[in-house]
């Protein structure tokens, strides 16, 4: 079985990240915005925007959060993507930069096998403001892996879909990476592009590729 790794915000999150989703019900969304647009420009650290990003999260519980998600932007045709994927013995995981309750609500919904993630911390049922564990490009890629390995197989008989800056060194070691709506670096970096609303606009790619 080889896996297929799936970035979120972007990628399945489209034109925003989960992050701004949330940080817009969490009440800091003008900080966020700006250490996001820091990051895409590369003078920011995805360490540095987690920092910032988790200092808003101080008092929520995540149960509240939780609910804030159902409403997050999605593309059309995730729920299909992922039984393809499982049909043609292709194993769907999140390689993600998202915070882990986004990952974890997102394998719930859909079926995705595991998602990767910085993690926030949480003390007496609510978010402290600061972060648990981080997570950046070079972790994604070395946690796929981890998670090709675990299943038998090496990241270059494995795939990648993503869109960004976060996705280049995994883009870099699987034998197909998708650029699906994606920035001019991760368009050039990926063996092959497509764009649109729906998800399903991979899935000819990944069954030629299959072939």
């Amino acid at each position: 079985m080889a896996v297929v790794f799936f970035d979120v915000d972007g990628t399945l999150v489209p034109r925003t990240s989960s992050g701004q989703h949330l940080a817009d019900r969490l009440g800091h969304a003008a900080v966020l915005r700006d250490a996001e647009a820091a990051y895409a420009a590369g003078t920011m650290s995805n360490r540095d925007v987690s920092v910032v990003d988790a200092r808003g999260w101080a008092g929520w519980a995540p149960g509240d959060v939780l609910g804030f998600l159902d409403s997050m932007p999605l593309v059309d045709g995730i729920a299909d993507t992922v039984t393809w994927c499982r049909d043609h013995d292709l194993e769907p995981v999140l390689a993600t930069l998202a915070w882990d309750v986004v990952g974890g609500y997102l394998c719930e919904r859909f079926g995705f096998g595991q998602a990767s993630g910085p993690r926030l911390d949480v003390a007496g049922g609510r978010y402290t403001g600061a972060v648990a564990g981080h997570f950046d490009e070079y972790g994604k890629r070395d946690w796929a892996r981890s998670v090709a390995a675990g299943h038998g197989v090496e990241l270059r008989n494995c795939a990648a879909v993503g869109d960004s800056r976060s996705d280049l060194p995994l883009f870099a070691e699987v034998g197909l990476a998708v650029a699906f709506n994606a920035s001019p670096a991760a368009a050039e970096a990926a063996h092959v592009t497509t764009e649109g609303d729906d998800l399903r606009a991979v899935l000819p790619l990944l069954a030629s590729w299959l072939h």
